[in-house]
């Protein structure tokens, strides 16, 4: 593998991991807010995707962030009478986010973000090794 396919896969996967960390991180935002009206839908959990193409150039498989799906789960119900946007019951539409889950994934972005760093800083010190050996 040449250097320029190495580093044409590393940056493509450090884009797609930011993408999905800004998903993330804005599902982690939204986890607690209430909707605006009493019939209106509260936020609705984002899910990245991702999806894989072969550069032409380099001939490198390549990821990049797919379409972003909403997650069709239930959404939680908090007991809150005195809220305005509460129904009868009491009881007020949450949105379907879960924060633990959310910061696995989280995690797991991260890891796989600095694995693609340090892709490209071991890629860096091949390419200059190499040319100190050709000095």
């Amino acid at each position: 593998m040449d250097f320029t396919k190495s580093l044409s896969i590393a940056a493509a996967g450090l884009k797609a991991q930011s993408g999905r960390m800004r998903i993330i991180a804005e599902n982690i935002a939204n986890a607690d807010s209430a909707p605006a009206t009493p019939t209106g839908e509260p936020y609705r959990r984002k899910i990245p995707t991702f999806t894989s193409h072969v550069d032409r150039e380099t001939g490198a498989s390549l990821v990049e962030a797919g379409r972003v799906r909403r997650d069709a789960a239930a959404f939680r119900t908090k007991y809150d009478p005195g809220n305005p946007v509460a129904d009868a019951r009491g009881e007020v539409r949450m949105p379907n986010v879960n924060a633990l889950i959310e910061n696995m994934d989280m995690r797991e972005a991260q890891r796989s973000y600095e694995a693609n760093l340090n892709m490209v800083t071991a890629t860096r010190k091949m390419i200059s090794r190499t040319l100190e050996i050709l000095k």
